[in-house]
């Protein structure tokens, strides 16, 4: 048999001595600052973004840099405190920092596209994959509900395999840079060159495969329902850009009525047509380089459109107050945009119930529609036809309903296309926002609402100013936001990075507590959403059901709907937005800021689905704060000397002191040396009259022997001692046996207000399992009461809570100091569930007193006890 000596070597080889726990706290500490300067500077890049600072592209560049150094040296932190090489954190890494670069470049990387993706897909996320036209198509469908012909979209990345396929992109940077860029009759004649090797060009077989495949899967299924067409399909542009900022109107090429087998050479029409005299002399003006024109296209089913126009949410002519305009015409609406027909126009009033202000109706002649053979096809009307308005008032309605769903999802005032189909069905066509080309210094300022109409004015912090008005919708648990209605206002007590599932619904977010440099408003700012964190009683002001206006720009928030507001917000836009700078930073923040790994407990909360570097950092915080609470329970870990802190109750509790926790003395440890914050509180409170019972109770043997056949798993208990306490000056991880119950309890307090936490877990009892859940129901309301997060399986109840103020953190502490001295031997007493409200309605009692007592002392006092 063979034996490798080096291995029999190695077995023998000593084995490295542990890192201290303290040499680990003091990374743990390092690695949360280091967490906080990331959060922080993503959170200057998303308020860049705002449009209060100017920045140049050394900005972008030195706030990537930055980013990247940061994250690197998190995941090596959290190396250090696991003691692992967290080898798929560092890939993901690697992978963003990858697509950071590329993008910086002028290259594009579309990490796990395909080269199709149908319409219903489509999100938030896909944008730079369908391009913005389609890709706004498909929010309008997926998240606001409303009715959009279905099909799908070739995506950017079809449009550069199609492009490299054929060498066309070489070709045409050869061509841009052989250019003098003042020779006009060159510049066309280069158009029309690069236009005809686009249309010659053989579009790649998986491109051809996908794009031919879609479409008979989607005819196939419409044939399946009874729909026996004709299936005639829109070709249409998507590019970056498009409809958004610079709306790209009429530059591009849209082909109507193609049929099936007319869809590959659509597609290469217009792509084509991105590349034509007026669309690219449109790039150049708008700023735009070279490398950011990427090209979706989209192919859409054709609706046979009873009546047709646009919609816009406000007109440009600032004379109309608070109206919306409507233009319609029988039949297909390509000749209205155009412009070469007459049609209807409506003034709709903004606000509900949408009444017709005024009308003004042409004679139409004419209207265009679908042939069935493919292409579309002029009809002559009669007189009374066209005398005839198009539209009800009843689709007036409809219309305006929509219209301000879209400007609510878009930030602006919107130009919609649409169509009414033969059955009365609304089909919106495209969306974008309406551009006014006026300065923000130049608008009258808004008008100042009524005094008595302000709910709350100068609380909490903002983080992402505009205005939003809407429905409340308070929230108090995750199951509320599966009923979060589109365009309500969150009210929460917390901030969460949960609120991400619905921060595309929400049209403001107001919460008592929070940071602004946190999670959720680093996702706030992502999706430009008016918010107030630490507002203190907002959940309590305000009422689900209540319609407000939140002017998160001046931190107030008014009764009712403030329609002034409303139409300053949207109009006093800047056009900074138009820039290059704005454009790539906008592209970039999409690798750096949304947040995918959101709940901890998920299965994919994993390295290897990490996307962002808010889902490294995310990640790296949530693993961090779990392995320091597992590092404390090691003796190994532990260099300095256990101590025995006496106190007036037989808590029989030892203490390690990793840093500046206790005072330096070498007399007998009393409370008057603890200095540690977070264990001073803890011990106040159940210091507290009432809290700390020493009565003998009785219980009876059944309940006491059905204690016996439990398996307690604190495996920490048997490892390191009964009673435990690691702490430091603003760190405490407390281990209790008291009995046959187990409380644990992780705090840090500081006052850094992003960085501060509480952990508490509850476990065991000695009586029977109906008299645990008692008290575990018992111990769950009261945490909540006091804002935790808690779970209770059984009589196992863990809490949490984060993101809290230095006086919070010590109020909380003092509840829980009382609720474990309080609750020690209550399941032998909690005979009924009568007994349970009974006991809470003492205990609140009890710990309200003790709290209103140390805050008339705080007030007598300039005690340092906390800060110092």
């Amino acid at each position: 048999m063979h034996v490798n000596l080096l291995n029999v070597l190695a077995f023998w080889r000593p084995k490295k001595p542990p890192v201290s726990f303290t040499t680990l706290f003091r990374k743990f500490k390092g690695l949360i600052e280091r967490n906080n300067r990331i959060l922080e500077l993503m959170g200057d890049m998303g308020d860049k973004l705002g449009g209060e600072y100017v920045f140049d592209k050394q900005y972008i560049l030195s706030s990537c840099e930055q980013l990247e150094d940061l994250v690197f040296k998190l995941i090596s932190d959290l190396s250090v405190l696991n003691q692992d090489k967290n080898v798929e954190l560092f890939k993901a890494y690697e992978r963003i920092r990858h697509a950071i670069h590329e993008e910086l470049s002028g290259r594009h990387a579309f990490d796990q596209v395909s080269l199709t993706i149908p319409l219903e897909s489509l999100d938030q996320g896909t944008v730079d994959a369908a391009g913005s036209k389609l890709n706004n198509l498909g929010i309008i469908r997926n998240t606001l509900g409303h009715r959009v012909p279905d099909g799908f979209v070739a995506t950017t990345k079809a449009f550069f395999a199609f492009l490299d396929h054929n060498g066309l992109r070489r070709t045409i940077h050869e061509a841009v840079t052989a250019w003098d860029g003042k020779d006009e009759a060159a510049f066309d004649q280069m158009c029309v060159e690069i236009r005809e090797k686009i249309l010659k060009a053989d579009i790649p077989k998986p491109l051809a495969a996908d794009i031919m495949g879609e479409a008979d899967a989607l005819v196939s299924r419409l044939r399946r329902e009874g729909d026996k067409g004709p299936h005639l399909f829109a070709v249409r542009s998507s590019a970056w850009g498009e409809d958004e900022e610079s709306s790209f109107a009429g530059q591009y090429e849209s082909e109507l009525g193609i049929r099936q087998e007319g869809l590959l050479d659509a597609y290469k029409m217009v792509v084509a047509g991105a590349y034509s005299p007026q669309a690219w002399r449109y790039r150049i003006i708008k700023g735009f380089h070279e490398e950011e024109l990427a090209m979706g296209v989209g192919f859409q089913l054709m609706i046979a459109a009873e009546c047709s126009g646009t919609l816009q949410t406000y007109p440009a002519d600032p004379s109309q107050k608070e109206v919306m305009v409507v233009n319609c015409t029988p039949g297909l609406g390509a000749p209205l945009m155009g412009g070469v027909i007459k049609s209807d126009t409506f003034y709709i009033e903004r606000l509900a119930p949408f009444a017709v202000r005024s009308t003004h109706t042409e004679i139409k002649d004419q209207l265009l529609e679908l042939n069935p053979e493919g292409g579309t096809v002029w009809k002559n009307l009669s007189q009374d036809e066209g005398k005839t308005p198009c539209i009800s008032k009843e689709q007036l309605v409809q219309l305006a309903r929509a219209g301000l769903d879209i400007e609510s999802f878009l930030k602006r005032p919107v130009e919609a296309e649409w169509c009414y189909d033969a059955d009365g069905e609304l089909y919106i066509l495209q969306a974008r926002p309406i551009r006014f080309e006026l300065q923000a210094d130049t608008l009258p300022p808004p008008p100042a609402p009524d005094v008595e109409d302000t709910l709350m004015a100068g609380q909490g912090i903002i983080v992402q100013q505009g205005v939003a008005s809407g429905k409340v919708f308070v929230v108090e648990n995750d199951e509320d936001l599966h009923d979060f209605p589109y365009g309500a206002i969150l009210v929460s007590h917390f901030t969460s990075p949960r609120f991400s599932r619905i921060m595309s619904h929400a049209r403001g977010i107001i919460t008592d507590i929070g940071s602004p440099a946190g999670h959720m408003a680093t996702i706030a700012r992502e999706h430009r959403v008016p918010t107030i964190v630490n507002a203190g009683d907002a959940t309590t002001r305000l009422q689900t059901g209540e319609e407000i206006t939140l002017d998160a720009g001046n931190n107030v928030v008014y009764r009712g709907i403030v329609p002034g507001l409303r139409r300053y917000e949207l109009t006093s836009q800047c056009v900074f937005e138009e820039s290059y700078e704005y454009r790539l930073l906008r592209r970039l923040l999409k690798r750096i800021t949304p947040l995918h790994l959101v709940d901890p407990k998920s299965d994919d909360f994993r390295p290897s689905n990490c996307t962002t570097f808010h889902d490294i950092t995310r990640y790296i915080h949530e693993k961090a704060v779990s392995e320091l609470i597992q590092l404390s329970e090691r003796r190994e870990l532990h260099e300095t000397k256990p101590r025995r802190l006496n106190l007036h109750m037989s808590l029989g509790l030892t203490v390690i002191d990793v840093e500046d926790g206790m005072c330096k003395t070498d007399e007998d440890l009393e409370l008057k040396h603890v200095l540690s914050v977070p264990l001073k509180s803890l011990l106040d409170g159940m210091c507290q009259p009432g809290m700390w019972c020493t009565r003998p109770v009785s219980v009876d043997l059944s309940s006491f022997m059905s204690s016996f056949t439990r398996t307690f798993s604190v495996a920490a208990t048997s490892r390191i001692g009964r009673n435990l306490a690691v702490v430091s000056k603003e760190y405490l991880n407390l281990h209790l046996q008291l009995g046959y119950h187990y409380n644990i309890i992780d705090a840090f307090l500081s006052e850094s207000e992003n960085d501060n936490y509480i952990y508490f877990r509850f476990l065991g009892g000695v009586t029977d399992i109906e008299r645990r859940s008692r008290r575990a129901s018992f111990i769950a309301e009261v945490l909540e009461r006091f804002d935790f997060r808690v779970e209770v399986r059984g009589d196992l109840v863990v809490g949490r809570i984060k993101k809290i103020s230095l006086a919070r953190g010590i109020e909380k502490m003092n509840m829980l100091g009382g609720l474990v001295g309080y609750t020690r031997q209550l399941d032998v007493v909690l005979q009924s569930d009568e007994d349970v409200q009974d006991h809470l309605a003492v205990f609140m009692q009890q710990i309200s007193n003790g709290l209103g007592e140390q805050d008339e002392q705080g007030q007598r006092e300039s005690s340092n006890t906390y800060t110092g």
